[in-house]
């Protein structure tokens, strides 16, 4: 397909088909932070051939249309991915903070002893959780507000309010920042556990735990994606667009 080329960022890909997030999710290739890299940069800095790369992508473009697809939220309404985000991505990661949490804590007192590379990784899951804990609010409480009431202003051809942050430039620069603070803590966790192999002695719950990491990982990635890639670029176009209404 056409459509996959080497000159598109690995964001603009993952935004207009998101059946190639799982394959980049697989390969190890940031769509997320590192999604203004274009597909043949995003490569090089992972160490993988360009060429099977290509493949694997168009491949599951093309194999789309006999999957349940996700919906596109480039075209939806930003109160329906907003909605979204909060239901599917923000609910899961305080719910798993919190189930996490304990279990880190439970493995490194029986395990901390033989594997000292679970010391530095609780203490990154909890740096990591505090973090997130006030991104998701400071998000709910005064970006996704101003981005429903802007698009509903548009929608109404109504006057916007000014925003009580200048512009909408300024939280998106902020939270994108803290998305990049994200990323490079699951990148330090990854690492350290060997990409979340669990050791030879590892009981179930190490086991559990390393599993619940990965998915936290993936789920992040994706939620980092619908905001980075579609919601912060086009409510930054919206504001542009109403700035621009006689």
């Amino acid at each position: 397909m056409s459509a996959i080329t080497t000159e598109k960022t690995i964001g603009e890909l993952a935004a207009e088909y998101p059946a190639v997030t799982r394959i980049l999710e697989e390969l190890g290739i940031d769509y997320c932070c590192g999604g203004n890299n274009t597909l043949e940069q995003a490569c090089r800095r992972a160490g993988l051939p360009l060429q099977p790369v290509e493949d694997a992508l168009r491949r599951a473009v093309e194999t789309a249309p006999c999957q349940a697809r996700e919906r596109d939220w480039s075209a939806a309404p930003l109160a329906d991915l907003i909605a979204h985000i909060k239901s599917t991505h923000h609910e899961f990661t305080r719910g798993e903070i919190a189930r996490i949490g304990p279990l880190f804590e439970k493995i490194c007192s029986v395990h901390g002893k033989n594997h000292p590379e679970l010391a530095p990784m609780r203490l990154t899951f909890c740096n990591l959780a505090q973090e997130l804990s006030m991104h998701l609010m400071k998000e709910e409480m005064m970006l996704f507000p101003y981005i429903e009431r802007m698009e509903e202003a548009i929608l109404e051809e109504s006057p916007i309010l000014p925003a009580p942050f200048g512009t909408v430039r300024n939280p998106v620069a902020m939270m994108m920042q803290e998305h990049d603070g994200a990323g490079e803590a699951l990148r330090e966790m990854r690492s350290a556990s060997s990409g979340y192999t669990a050791p030879p002695d590892a009981c179930a719950s190490f086991r559990t735990l390393y599993q619940a990491l990965a998915t936290f990982e993936a789920d992040l990635h994706q939620h980092i994606h619908l905001e980075n890639n579609i919601l912060f670029p086009r409510a930054l176009e919206m504001e542009r667009a109403g700035q621009r209404r006689p």
